[in-house]
């Protein structure tokens, strides 16, 4: 049975971390939750243990310096208490995981919120693909809102959010990557079809829960750059804001950096592609 499937029917979702105060996740300071599994393998992801569940293969244990790892009836266990977060297993994980992963219920993920309840104004949902959770998100926002938090989602746009109203209906909106245009830049990049992502923006548009579209600015690759952006702009004008990233190399896999670069986005080179969606009508693009 696929996990999504288990989580349905168990109401626990894999939790990855949670950053108790962000304020680079939507506005204000908010609680990053960030959930595990990505149906995405983007080339450029900076958590890229974040994309798969773990196989319990072991490979990290004998590599833990606290020996915070173990092996109890066929699965890898992590004992948080004795972690000291240096990364060692993700670092030796052959399959792009994490051991660091806490199987929670909503009611669990509300007591982390509550902790920061008056310090935040709300809460953003990421990953991996938050998305690939629906059911446990609705039940968590309702949960979140009823504290007079919002509750927005960080997706990449892989879930045809159409097909699950009642989802929106208990968030206050999605930040949307939308990450390429063109369908041969799409297969490199992100290794998925793009159509979903597309249909995505313009239904969270219409029915006014897009909350952000980001996209990510690579050296030397002018086509593929303006095409995104102008797409993109044509369709938000000022809608919504648009987040205009510039790509770095640190944490990309090694193995990726061959076909992206070493190189980090000029910060004047990404601010012409932002100069060109404000002159297209996206008035709120801005770069990071």
């Amino acid at each position: 049975m696929h996990w999504t499937a288990v989580c349905s029917i168990m109401k626990k979702a894999p939790v990855n971390k949670i950053i108790p105060f962000s304020n680079v996740d939507g506005p204000g300071n908010r609680t990053s939750i960030f959930f595990q599994g990505c149906p995405f393998n983007c080339l450029f992801c900076h958590n890229p243990e974040t994309i798969h569940l773990c196989r319990n293969c072991g490979t990290c244990i004998a590599g833990c310096p606290v020996q915070a790892l173990s092996l109890q009836d066929e699965n890898v266990t992590w004992n948080s208490a004795a972690c000291v977060q240096c990364d060692q297993c993700i670092k030796v994980c052959p399959y792009d995981a994490s051991p660091r992963v806490r199987y929670m219920t909503v009611e669990e993920v509300m007591t982390e919120i509550r902790r920061t309840r008056p310090y935040i104004g709300g809460i953003t949902t990421s990953g991996g693909e938050c998305t690939q959770y629906p059911d446990f998100l609705t039940d968590l926002f309702h949960e979140t809102r009823a504290l007079g938090l919002t509750a927005l989602m960080d997706s990449n746009g892989s879930l045809d959010f159409s097909k699950y109203p009642d989802l929106l209906d208990a968030s206050d909106g999605v930040m949307l990557d939308v990450k390429a245009v063109s369908a041969a830049w799409s297969d490199t990049l992100i290794r998925y079809p793009r159509e979903t992502v597309l249909r995505n923006l313009d239904y969270l548009l219409e029915i006014g829960k897009l909350y952000e579209v980001r996209t990510l600015i690579f050296p030397d690759r002018d086509q593929d750059n303006e095409e995104t952006v102008r797409y993109v702009a044509e369709q938000i004008k000022d809608r919504c804001f648009y987040k205009i990233i510039r790509y770095r190399p640190f944490g990309v896999r090694e193995r990726f950096q061959n076909i992206l670069g070493t190189d980090t986005t000029d910060a004047d080179y990404a601010e012409h592609y932002a100069a060109l969606a404000r002159s297209l009508g996206a008035l709120k693009a801005y770069v990071i």
